[in-house]
């Protein structure tokens, strides 16, 4: 039987040609080509799809969706609640930890460790007439300076929130003041309201106007320093002083919450790039 006879061509009469894509095979998985990894796209792009490839912004996540807060961020109120929680019980039901404060109060008033000017300089730290009108220049800085609106009027709120959650609370439990202070059976001493004023006034100040964390440490002392100042001369026992340190803490939490903090936008790596 004779065969059709076929053209032969050798190598140097071979005419390049590019190659042709057959069905069944996955052509564009193959090594070295067009788009190699990114199935049924052939300009070489992430496809988008879940099982794309896509560049992360700055902090290793996508770099097309905003951070989201994780369970981290809840610690702190929560931490205040149960805390504030369990000091209000056993206020109220003059529970051991009550008897254990009381008696640390009654050690703690008129200790020379502490001078009682020095105690009584701190305690009026707490007062409105000086807490009050520190917050209220951070906050004309805020809206003249900065131009902002929402953090200002947060701040001012957050104030407000400390007598409308301080004073139901002091009729509610009703606690009698230390024995210096000569308080009858319901004088209302729990929580401390000049202990919440300083904690909000001033941590509310310190949002407004500083935009890293190292306000943290000296804010932390001076309200220990309010609190001693307190205990020591005989205003407060000391866990009104923490019962209110609970309360300014979620405060500040919910004011630092509604605080609009102007960023940069985060790089887009996966923008297509022009070639030069």
């Amino acid at each position: 039987m004779s065969e059709t006879p076929r053209s032969q061509e050798t190598a140097d009469d071979a005419v390049p040609s590019l190659p042709q894509r057959r069905p069944g095979r996955a052509f564009a998985h193959s090594t070295g080509a067009l788009g190699s990894g990114h199935p049924h796209r052939s300009d070489g792009r992430p496809p988008h799809t879940p099982r794309g490839a896509r560049s992360t912004g700055r902090t290793g996540g996508p770099g097309t969706s905003p951070p989201v807060p994780g369970p981290s961020a809840y610690a702190l109120p929560l931490a205040c609640v149960l805390l504030f929680a369990l000091v209000t019980w056993q206020v109220a039901a003059h529970g051991p930890l009550r008897v254990l404060d009381e008696r640390l109060g009654r050690a703690v008033v008129g200790a020379d460790a502490v001078p009682s000017g020095l105690a009584e300089l701190l305690a009026d730290l707490g007062n409105t007439v000086v807490a009050v009108p520190v917050l209220l220049a951070a906050v004309v800085f805020s809206v003249v300076r900065r131009r902002q609106w929402r953090p200002p009027v947060a701040a001012a709120l957050a104030m407000v929130a400390v007598p409308l959650l301080v004073v139901p609370l002091k009729w509610w439990i009703g606690r009698a003041g230390p024995p210096a202070m000569g308080a009858g059976p319901h004088d209302g001493f729990f929580p401390s309201g000049h202990a919440a004023t300083a904690a909000v006034a001033y941590g509310a100040a310190a949002l407004l106007l500083f935009r890293t964390w190292w306000w943290v440490a000296p804010y932390a002392l001076l309200n220990v320093g309010v609190g001693v100042g307190l205990v020591r001369q005989g205003y407060h026992w000391p866990l009104d002083v923490v019962g209110a340190w609970c309360l300014a803490g979620v405060v500040l939490w919910v004011q630092a919450g509604g605080r609009v903090v102007p960023t940069r936008p985060a790089l887009r790596d996966d923008c297509p790039q022009h070639a030069p």
